[in-house]
């Protein structure tokens, strides 16, 4: 039963998604006078949160290097604020959907039908230990049909997100094993783009493999085992139950149908170029 999640989360992800690789949300941010790259991608998924410190954002972002984003917050609020920021976000979503999709699909019943089944499964959702989900949870709801259901995306993958990060600690992983694990399975980033993306040395990197290599999730080169494979599956597992609530709410039917018109969107994403494929195992 606890599979509808993770179905849920691979048919309505890129919804939200896009926005990080969109270049309208660097040409917004950068417009705000934040640096591109790294500064814009924290300032821009953090601000939910008001002007919290480098901490707040490494411990809800997890699998970042603080001392990456201690490069960028909190002089990332010194220049723009946060609700200046979330604006400029919400901009960004609007004009890359566009974009991506076209006026006429935007416009159409099932973006409608499928933007209110989201929200109705976001209400299903409880801010308890969910800080990033929590931060957006508090802001207003757009009107516009198509932002209504990437926000109500994004409120869901939060949700999911801060579920996961609760996952991984209880498995004993921290953020860098995570990744390691993460990039040595297929459908996740290459371990170089991984790492680099992430912003950790070669040398983090080696003494992640090597602890994980203790414990057999990974041979010394960092390929995944099948101890490693079953153990992050144990994780995903977890995942899916701590991210069931808004299905549960939402109901079967009405999430098979939500499921299936965000995954017709999602894939008109992927072909319209929504996502880089390089990036990917």
């Amino acid at each position: 039963m606890t599979k509808i999640a993770r179905h849920a989360k691979a048919a309505l992800e890129l919804i939200h998604a896009m926005i990080y690789f969109a270049p309208e949300a660097e040409d917004r941010f950068t417009k705000l006078g934040l640096k591109p790259g790294r500064m814009s991608y924290y300032a821009g998924r953090s601000a939910a949160m008001g002007p919290v410190g480098a901490g707040v954002v490494a411990a809800t972002f997890y699998n970042f290097n603080p001392v990456s984003v201690a490069k960028s917050i909190p002089a990332a609020w010194d220049i723009a604020s946060p609700s200046d920021v979330l604006d400029a976000r919400l901009d960004a979503a609007d004009t890359a959907l566009h974009r991506l999709l076209g006026d006429e699909v935007l416009a159409s019943d099932d973006v409608t039908e499928a933007a209110e089944l989201a929200r109705i499964a976001s209400e299903g959702c409880s801010p308890e230990g969910k800080p990033l989900y929590a931060g957006h949870a508090d802001l207003d709801w757009p009107e516009p049909p198509h932002l209504k259901l990437w926000h109500a995306v994004t409120l869901l993958r939060e949700f999911r997100g801060d579920g996961h990060i609760a996952a991984l600690q209880q498995a004993d992983l921290s953020g860098i094993q995570s990744l390691v694990l993460h990039s040595g399975t297929r459908g996740g980033f290459t371990p170089e783009a991984a790492r680099t993306l992430r912003e950790w040395s070669e040398q983090e990197w080696a003494e992640a493999i090597e602890q994980l290599r203790e414990r057999g999730l990974v041979t010394a080169d960092g390929t995944i085992t099948d101890e490693g494979k079953q153990y992050r599956e144990d994780v995903e597992t977890r995942t899916d139950q701590l991210a069931m609530a808004p299905w549960t709410h939402l109901g079967e039917e009405r999430t098979a149908t939500l499921v299936e018109k965000g995954g017709k969107l999602s894939k008109a994403l992927a072909e319209a170029g929504a996502l880089p494929k390089n990036l990917f195992n």
